[in-house]
């Protein structure tokens, strides 16, 4: 590990342990390697997030110590370019949905961007507190859904919000949760494309079901999603209706219907705007998270 991220791990190890951080999230992606000598303290809650849990994870050499040695989680972020803050956003969503974290705690983040090699900012959430990070309500989302289900969708909708499909943008929906009050307040605009599937098949947990997700999230309407996971449908119609003044200025359709459905359920609502890329998370008719879609390969 080069020195300069030596020095910004141990400041921010530093700052938690005078802070009293209840965990350090540490974004590994920008290391060359895990190798890392120094002390850390046994009471920290040391937490790696990274795009993958490739091998990089692992200690190939016994006789050094390596950040994976100190860890006691971690969380596994979507596999796509995200600004720092997007990054942080997740981290925390994820953190908090998989219990690794609870809500009131604060956490220090140590993160950088993927091509350049070096950690280059040092960030304190305190999830007590509503900030940018936190948004109104980002405990209720970790809250809504199993977190397996929460991070499978989060992470297919950053990614296809990045890649869109063919290379087009792609605007759509996902509904997960409360499904028999959601079917009821909406309705099929096309032919049910997942109907006389097993469950199994169409569940969004299943890798495999990926691509076909793709392909259908360029049609008009919403995916609706049940609490195991399973894709009931796409292409529907969310006629929930809510008072535009609610919402900010220059949001679209989508996420009125959005807004509207979520105000009526229990359900959560992901939106990925066409025109933006950015991704909002709707519950109780709010936004509750924003996701900034990444500038690209060369900036995080």
């Amino acid at each position: 590990m080069i020195r300069e991220n030596t020095l910004i791990i141990k400041s921010t190890l530093k700052i938690a342990s005078t802070i009293k951080a209840n965990a350090v999230m540490i974004h590994v992606d920008p290391l060359d390697d895990l190798y890392y000598e120094e002390r850390i303290a046994k009471n920290l809650n040391i937490i790696l997030i990274s795009r993958s849990k490739s091998r990089k994870l692992k200690n190939t050499d016994e006789t050094k110590k390596t950040l994976s040695s100190y860890a006691n989680s971690y969380i596994t972020l979507p596999k796509i370019q995200l600004t720092r803050i997007a990054l942080i956003k997740v981290a925390t969503t994820l953190g908090l949905s998989k219990d690794l974290v609870n809500p009131g705690d604060k956490i220090v983040f140590c993160v950088g961007p993927n091509n350049v090699g070096i950690l280059d900012l040092i960030h304190i959430v305190d999830t007590s507190k509503e900030s940018e990070i936190t948004g109104k309500g980002v405990t209720k989302l970790a809250e809504a859904v199993k977190p397996e289900l929460f991070q499978t969708v989060l992470n297919l909708v950053v990614e296809l919000a990045d890649k869109g499909r063919e290379g087009k943008p792609i605007g759509t929906i996902f509904v997960v949760g409360d499904h028999e009050k959601v079917l009821q307040l909406s309705k099929q605009m096309i032919m049910n494309p997942f109907k006389g599937y097993d469950e199994e098949e169409r569940n969004i947990m299943q890798s495999s079901i990926k691509e076909t997700v793709r392909e259908f999230a360029a049609m008009d309407g919403a995916f609706v999603i049940g609490d195991d996971g399973t894709i009931l449908t796409a292409g529907r119609y969310l006629g929930a209706a809510i008072n535009e003044s609610t919402l900010p200025r220059g949001l679209g359709t989508r996420h009125f219907a959005a807004a509207g459905i979520t105000a009526l359920t229990k359900a959560i609502a992901f939106v990925i705007s066409e025109s933006s890329g950015d991704v909002r998370i709707f519950k109780d008719g709010k936004i509750m998270m924003h996701i900034e879609k990444g500038p690209g390969k060369n900036n995080q």
